[in-house]
């Protein structure tokens, strides 16, 4: 059973951690997708064959936490992260996250770039709800948004997505990729080449968008959005120790 974190708005939020060394791991989860997913499970546990600190939690409205999926946005989801930082982890923390997830750790880097030690970014989906969402819907979608407040789009993990208004509105309030995106620490950033929901532009414009002395894109052919074969996990573990390493020794 996992342990809950009240926030100041009252969301309760599901979370699963483990004590060890720092900096420790932190793991951002994608859109409507939760802790017990295939990453998630797979890091806690290398963590604990490490020896490092590791949290994972579900968003407001994912998951086992409080709230209604269509009830949240990006800066709800960016607001619960930096809560569950700030109240179950200690020191710097290496940010591994996951499409969505990528997104907002870009958007803690600039709320509390004191407390990231580095990031991990996997099929990062940078101002995906503009560039994905919004720019990618027909003028009759547009329309339905505007007129009912949501919509629904398939999805090829289960049930389809509702797409509120807020969700666009919300995220507009936080893109990153147009604006100055200082990220003043290691920086490893993985994409699959046969990812059919974050493509291979996305994290290209993210590596020439974002400043900092050690970002590093790898892309790795023939990987899908879930980036969880054996050898992507392997490629994450790897990433997350040589960010540490960097982290620890200052370079």
């Amino acid at each position: 059973m996992p342990d809950f974190l009240t926030t100041t708005s009252g969301r309760r939020i599901a979370y699963e951690r483990t004590a060890g060394k720092g900096p420790g791991v932190v793991f951002l989860g994608g859109f409507k997708s939760d802790m017990e997913g295939t990453k998630a499970v797979h890091l806690q546990d290398w963590a604990q064959r490490m020896g490092r600190a590791f949290l994972r939690f579900d968003y407001s409205g994912h998951g086992q936490s409080s709230e209604a999926f269509t009830d949240g946005a990006i800066g709800d989801w960016a607001d619960d992260a930096q809560a569950a930082i700030e109240a179950l982890t200690d020191g710097p923390q290496v940010l591994v996250g996951s499409s969505m997830g990528g997104w907002i750790s870009l958007i803690l880097s600039g709320r509390m770039p004191e407390r990231i030690a580095g990031l991990v970014g996997i099929a990062a989906a940078p101002d995906f709800t503009e560039d994905s969402m919004w720019d990618g819907f027909s003028d009759d979608r547009r329309a339905a948004l505007l007129r009912d407040g949501q919509v629904a789009l398939p999805s090829d993990y289960g049930e389809p997505y509702i797409i509120t208004l807020r969700l666009i509105e919300d995220g507009r309030a936080h893109l990153v990729l147009r604006r100055p995106l200082p990220l003043p620490f290691p920086v490893r950033l993985l994409q699959g080449t046969a990812d059919e929901d974050v493509a291979m532009s996305v994290a290209l414009r993210l590596l020439d968008h974002a400043t900092g002395g050690d970002i590093r894109l790898t892309l790795v052919k023939g990987a899908d959005h879930r980036f969880s074969s054996p050898d992507c996990l392997l490629l994450i573990e790897q990433s997350i120790s040589d960010v540490i390493g960097l982290a620890v020794s200052g370079a």
